[in-house]
């Protein structure tokens, strides 16, 4: 049985990983805030699926700290795996190293990075990409916004507007943007980890969505009857005071993975219209 070391293993993609996968590795979990990495021992292990990060902070946080979090421990880890025979690297990046507001992004897609999050994460890329070699396999998965059972951000936000709103500001929006169930990602995870793959791979749900019919779908998905209408003027006055949230909404970021699914010969085990099903009915299959 292949011996797995996870990090974030009680974060919302590690703990579901582990309650699907568990029968298929030997897992050893490790937290940088309640271990010490100094003391750690990957001796005997096969791989290291690293899931910990700073993501996306809506108080804010410094560039140091994203540096410090995303990038310095990230090699610190990777350095004491390589060191101890470890022989492959699963490394959780994001689809946000590509940049905001781009259409048909895929694995040949130049990374622009805008926010620091995204800065930080393409530098652990790099700087693990140096320490690959033909006994340390480097595997790094960049997936789009992930939804599920007890996902934080976006899509849990929305969820809640839906369920309290019967009228929403969001009907007629026409943009393009990939999500990722967070079984479709771990589907791919597993299977790099199985193959042994190394190399950079996209993971998203087979089709993009508009915010429209995002919200169909969870109102669909939660049995209740919500009017999307349009307002004149809320697009431009959110795009003047709320530039971010205006980019969440209207603008486009759409993954094309077919590469990465055919070099894995990978299918997405759920649709996104069975994702958000899941999600909603508090279920993790």
């Amino acid at each position: 049985m292949t011996k797995l070391f996870i990090t974030g293993a009680s974060g919302f993609i590690g703990g579901y990983f582990i309650n699907v996968y568990q029968d298929k590795y030997s897992i050893q979990a490790f937290s940088f805030l309640h271990d010490e990495i100094e003391a750690l021992h990957v001796k005997g292990v096969d791989a290291v699926l690293h899931l910990s990060a700073l993501v996306h902070q809506m108080g804010g946080a410094s560039e140091e700290e994203y540096e410090r979090v995303n990038v310095a421990q990230t090699l610190h880890l990777a350095q004491k795996a390589k060191a101890s025979g470890v022989k492959q690297f699963v490394f959780m990046s994001t689809i946000a190293v590509h940049g905001e507001d781009r259409k048909a992004i895929d694995e040949n897609t130049a990374c622009a990075p805008v926010s620091p999050y995204g800065k930080s994460k393409l530098s652990a890329e790099r700087e693990l990409l140096k320490l690959e070699d033909e006994y340390f396999k480097i595997s790094i998965i960049r997936p789009p916004m992930v939804y599920g059972k007890n996902a934080p951000g976006n899509i849990q936000s929305l969820t809640r507007l839906i369920q309290k709103l019967p009228v929403l500001p969001f009907g007629g929006i026409h943009n393009k943007r990939s999500f990722v169930y967070v079984g479709n990602l771990c589907h791919l995870v597993n299977e790099v980890l199985m193959q042994q793959k190394s190399g950079t791979f996209l993971c998203a749900d087979d089709a993009p969505l508009s915010t429209t019919r995002l919200c169909e779908l969870i109102a669909q998905g939660l049995g209740r009857k919500v009017w999307l209408i349009r307002i004149p003027f809320f697009k431009t006055a959110l795009k003047l005071l709320k530039p971010a949230m205006h980019q969440r909404l209207y603008g486009n970021l759409e993954v094309d993975n077919t590469a990465s699914k055919n070099t894995l010969s990978l299918k997405n085990p759920y649709s996104t219209e069975e994702g958000i099903k899941l999600m909603l009915q508090n279920e993790t299959k």
